[in-house]
């Protein structure tokens, strides 16, 4: 089982809450249990596993990825301007693998999925895998 969910970003970086679609998608599928494997189909943006009930959090993760990785850096070279955003997405991570049991995400208490965009606003896709076993 799997699907491509596309999205729309509204901002140059940003982390949006994915954890509803790809819960839904389960109850839909009437999975019970098994892994699902959640990725972005881009280069730019990534996927992870954080904090979801304090937007600070956000706020604080995207900042301190802008500190490590400037979006303007005198000896980037490639030519489309956005190094800062690949190296983001090579350290979040392009995918997120989670477990799925009695038919619900295994998370805990405080976690959510999100989608990471490193170089917005733009139309992104993510890809969720089911395996069921």
């Amino acid at each position: 089982m799997e699907k491509t969910f596309s999205l729309k970003t509204i901002h140059h970086d940003q982390m949006v809450d994915i954890t509803s679609e790809v819960a839904q998608y389960l109850r839909e599928q009437n999975v019970s249990d098994g892994i699902v494997i959640v990725s972005s189909l881009h280069t730019t943006a990534g996927i992870t596993v954080n904090e979801n009930a304090d937007p600070d959090v956000k706020t604080d993760f995207l900042r301190r990825l802008r500190e490590v990785y400037p979006w303007e850096h005198p000896e980037d070279l490639h030519m489309e301007g956005n190094t800062a955003a690949h190296l983001k997405v090579s350290t979040v991570g392009h995918n997120q693998t989670m477990v799925v049991s009695n038919g619900r995400l295994v998370l805990g208490t405080w976690q959510g999925i999100y989608f990471c965009e490193f170089d917005g606003p733009r139309h992104r896709k993510f890809h969720v895998k089911v395996m069921e076993g």
